[in-house]
């Protein structure tokens, strides 16, 4: 398995039950594009000497989804400290 498919589902997975929880619906596009991404990073890693970066790309976009709020929607990190009341 690629390196960068680990951080990617992950990214995928949080990003949809984000927007669950945040609006309450379920938006299986999300679930389609971070696939398409996943695949994507995994097909890049292949390429030689591009393996770092590809994994590199998708820590950024995990980073980036935890901390980012869209829309004014809350990040996922703000759903946790909701959630957990720290």
């Amino acid at each position: 398995m690629a390196k960068s498919t680990a951080p990617m589902l992950l990214t995928t997975a949080i990003s949809f039950g984000n927007q669950w929880l945040g609006n309450g619906n379920l938006d299986f596009r999300i679930v389609v594009a971070g696939l398409v991404a996943t695949g994507g990073l995994a097909l890049a890693e292949q390429i030689p000497g591009a393996a770092p970066l590809a994994q590199g790309i998708a820590w950024i976009a995990f980073i980036t989804l935890m901390f980012t709020r869209l829309g004014g929607k809350p990040s996922p990190i703000d759903n946790l400290n909701k959630l957990t009341g720290l």
